[in-house]
């Protein structure tokens, strides 16, 4: 992995909102989630130029589900940055819950308790019905993170981030699934070291 990594989760959708597992269903961004991409851009432009850092010599690169497009090209706009100029990842996909998608947990727990009672003993390994565990989509990212070649600005999705950090930091797999991800916030990993901003 390169030394710099800027990791930004999209903004928030009617489903987050709501606590609907979202998955790779293509849900768009809501108010509140186009805002807080507009924030994100306006703060990385500020952030990149007080340690003298040109946008342009860093990848952009997006999950391409709807949600992270958009958030990236907002976060463009506001950084003053030309929105179209990133490419997409198919890699960069969130974790796929399969068949729950679009259900809550409290649903679920209704409909199959002991499938709901399962993941929640083990969340790192459990895989739902057509969809991956938190173990596998780690697998995938880590091949996405060993193929960086350049410092890079990434727009993708909240399980990305939580094994992403798992990776980078050393975070214990059953802590892994838990970790918080603002959608108002950027995360900057420089060296080995992250910061929220």
């Amino acid at each position: 992995m390169p030394p710099f990594l800027i990791f930004i989760r999209h903004g928030e959708t009617a489903w987050n909102a709501e606590g609907r597992l979202q998955g790779q269903r293509d849900i768009p961004l809501n108010d509140l989630g186009r805002d807080q991409a507009r924030r994100n851009g306006r703060v990385l432009k500020s952030y990149l130029a007080s340690i003298g850092r040109d946008a342009e010599t860093f990848d952009w690169v997006a999950s391409p589900l709807s949600r992270a497009r958009d958030t990236m090209e907002l976060v463009r706009e506001h950084a003053r940055l030309d929105p179209a100029r990133y490419v997409c990842d198919d890699r960069l996909k969130e974790i796929t819950f399969g068949a729950w998608e679009g259900s809550t947990m409290k649903e679920l727990k209704a409909r199959d308790r002991p499938s709901v009672m399962a993941r929640k003993a083990d969340k790192w390994r459990f895989v739902p019905p057509e969809g991956e565990s938190y173990e596998m989509l780690s697998a995938r990212i880590e091949i996405w993170r060993d193929s960086l070649e350049r410092d890079t600005v990434v727009v993708a999705h909240g399980g990305i981030s939580r094994v992403l950090r798992g990776l980078v930091f050393g975070t214990p797999s059953r802590l892994v699934p838990v970790l918080h991800v603002p959608q108002d916030r950027f995360l900057v990993i420089r060296n080995g070291i992250g910061a929220w901003l």
